[in-house]
């Protein structure tokens, strides 16, 4: 197995762990809110799935350009149009032909992933900082659901090469 297929695992594995710790986050109940615990937590998902997806998207260009150098951001569409362009035409059509159709958006016509990480962009700052932001807002269903198909993407080329390389 290449260095490059090797690094990128590596990035993707450590994106779907922190996916995987956030889907199993306790869920504040109704009950238990005392107000200042509330404020505590609120950041703490948004911030941790914008992580995931920045990992993901680092896994895939790492997998795009033979290079484990990769660009030194978070904001995630930066991250996507740093891919290539193939990588980001097929993440666009797999969005459109799975997560669109359940989580569609009154809002664009041509609903697409560059739609869902532009308005996630910065998630990771602004809720890393959630006492000094002024506009954070976090569809966390819509975004998980395209994290997963990110996540989902990668492991499915990298089978391919695997498959192809034996």
């Amino acid at each position: 197995m290449s260095h490059r297929l090797t690094t990128a695992i590596k990035i993707a594995d450590s994106a779907k762990a922190i996916l995987s710790k956030t889907q199993r986050y306790p869920k504040q109940e109704a009950d238990d809110v005392d107000g200042i615990s509330v404020l505590a937590d609120i950041g703490v998902e948004p911030m941790l799935l914008a992580l995931s997806m920045e990992l993901a998207l680092k896994a895939r260009f790492v997998f795009d350009f033979d290079d484990p150098n990769v660009v030194k951001s978070h904001n995630l569409m930066k991250l996507f149009e740093a891919l290539k362009p193939k990588s980001q035409r097929q993440l666009d059509e797999q969005f459109k032909q799975t997560v669109a159709l359940s989580h569609s958006s009154p809002f664009f016509v041509d609903y697409g992933i560059g739609h869902v990480l532009y308005q996630h962009r910065d998630a990771f700052t602004d809720w890393r900082y959630v006492h000094e932001t002024k506009h954070a807002r976090f569809d966390r269903s819509t975004f998980q659901a395209t994290l997963e198909m990110v996540l989902s993407e990668f492991r499915k080329r990298y089978v391919d090469v695997l498959a192809a390389t034996s």
